[in-house]
């Protein structure tokens, strides 16, 4: 499918406009286990994720794809469903999912889309090569047999130190997924790292040393809540994500434009004060009369002073 088809589909704007149920706290511990590992240059492996719906989480785990690797995405999409339980599961809880939506989806945030395989995640170990995949993400069906099988082809496609991530490990409508991921660790060798609200992230290579170093970096995280407990002889950690600060998220094509700012009115320039009125001038202090003047105009009869007077102004 074109990009331009896939734009007259759906055009989502940021990844929080793609449906689907993928918690911040999960995209932080996406983005913790696989940055760790495209920083190590001797981890190397291909990506794979079972059960897409529309194709949040694969737009994320797409970010992380490097030089040589294949991300595979398998899920049934709007094919029939290979039996009758899977069929009312996808009419009850997946009518909307096509695969023309997810691709659409995908394309608004990568150039180009992974390997789809259209089929039931039973074919994964025909279509995927046997341990190659660094990173599983699974949330297919809910149905106990199937997740059985689904966690049969991870531990076959797993690299040595692969992370493996379940959802829906513990909600109370998908009983199978639980008792099928339990199960894995009870018996068959599956190690937890660690869990969320929604999501089992375990291994199956020896976890203690992805433990300690989740631990060491939840020490540094305020927004995360953690606590480790001891689950069927071994730690398990606990970690709570209800402030959860988000990574970098991809960016979509069709990223709305930031809002062209708003222009500000220049504020009036104030009129000048008026100056201040000058004061009055004060008229010139009279210079004061000396002793002998005012004795003589005091004395003296009036006409001998008038006399004085005139004879001095005349000078």
């Amino acid at each position: 499918m074109s990009q331009d088809s896939a734009a007259a589909l759906t055009a989502p704007t940021r990844l929080e406009d793609v449906k689907g149920w993928f918690w911040a706290v999960d995209q932080l511990l996406f983005d913790w286990f696989l940055k760790k590992q495209n920083d190590d240059p001797d981890t190397r492996g291909d990506l794979l994720e079972m059960g897409a719906y529309m194709g949040k989480s694969a737009i994320l785990i797409g970010s992380y794809l490097q030089s040589g690797e294949r991300f595979t995405v398998c899920d049934l999409f709007d094919a029939p469903a290979p039996d009758a339980s899977n069929l009312v599961e996808m009419e009850t809880s997946y009518s909307t999912l096509t695969r023309r939506a997810f691709e659409a989806n995908y394309l608004a945030f990568h150039d180009e889309l992974p390997t789809i395989v259209m089929a039931p995640t039973s074919v994964v170990t025909e279509e995927v090569k046997a341990d190659s995949c660094r990173f599983i993400h699974i949330d297919a069906s809910h149905l106990y047999e199937h997740v059985h099988g689904d966690i049969a082809a991870s531990r076959a496609v797993a690299t040595e130190g692969a992370v493996v991530v379940f959802d829906d490990y513990r909600s109370e409508h998908c009983p199978g997924v639980a008792a099928a991921v339990w199960g894995a660790v009870a018996r068959d060798g599956l190690q937890v790292i660690c869990v969320t609200g929604s999501k089992l992230y375990a291994t199956w290579s020896d976890a203690e040393p992805l433990r300690e170093e989740m631990l060491a970096w939840l020490a540094t995280r305020e927004d995360l809540w953690h606590g480790v407990e001891e689950v069927a002889g071994a730690p398990l950690i606990r970690i709570g994500g209800k402030r959860a600060i988000a990574p970098a998220l991809p960016q979509s094509r069709y990223k709305a434009p930031e809002p062209a700012p708003v222009p500000v009115a220049p504020k009036p320039t104030p009129a000048p004060a008026p100056k201040p009125a000058p004061k009055p001038a004060v008229a010139a202090a009279r210079r004061p009369q000396s002793k002998v003047r005012k004795l003589a105009k005091d004395v003296l009869p009036p006409i001998v002073t008038r006399a004085i007077v005139a004879q001095r102004r005349s000078r």
